[in-house]
């Protein structure tokens, strides 16, 4: 599948899941995507849940949606630092006002539950956080991927590989 020309954020925070951050930004990059490592800060070393670093490339105060053709938010606990950002959160929220790819996995969609992307929608996470996805607007479901319209979710590392394959079709087109 061929990206190129396509430009996808990846949000970063502490305590992100290894896998979660890398095996889509990784597949992005061999798909030909520009993918940013966008957090708080720009040039900054974010450690996972294991202390793996990752280097945010933009700050998300410099991130605008327009720039973007989707955003992947990994899990772990970062989406809780994630939602403590207004900088980040604006970013998602205006990638969903174009209509733009979001893909969460794992804790990610608790990014969404900040925004108005679960409103109405069928969508899956990691079990613990069902209530939230639900008081936010959704209908849970214990899927490996879900697509409804353009958020994509997926509930754990194992189902990586659906999530990755669902995000690089959303991107294509």
């Amino acid at each position: 599948m061929n990206l190129s020309g396509k430009r996808v954020a990846v949000l970063v925070e502490q305590k992100y899941e290894e896998l979660e951050l890398w095996y889509p930004t990784l597949r992005l990059r061999e798909a030909g995507a520009v993918v940013e490592l966008v957090g708080p800060e720009a040039g900054k070393t974010y450690p996972s849940k294991l202390g793996y670093p990752a280097k945010t490339s933009l700050a998300a105060a410099d991130a605008k949606a327009a720039d973007f053709d989707g955003v992947v938010i990994p899990g772990g606990f970062a989406p809780d630092y994630v939602r403590r950002s207004g900088a980040m959160l604006e970013l998602v929220r205006g990638l969903h006002a174009r209509a733009k790819p979001l893909a969460a996995i794992c804790h990610g969609p608790w990014v969404l539950c900040s925004t108005t992307a679960l409103k109405g929608r069928t969508a899956t996470g990691f079990h613990s956080i069902r209530d939230d996805m639900e008081n936010a607007g959704a209908t849970f479901v214990d899927r490996e991927v879900v697509v409804d319209g353009h958020v994509i979710t997926s509930r754990t590392p194992d189902d990586l590989p659906a999530f990755t394959k669902a995000l690089l079709a959303a991107l294509a087109g």
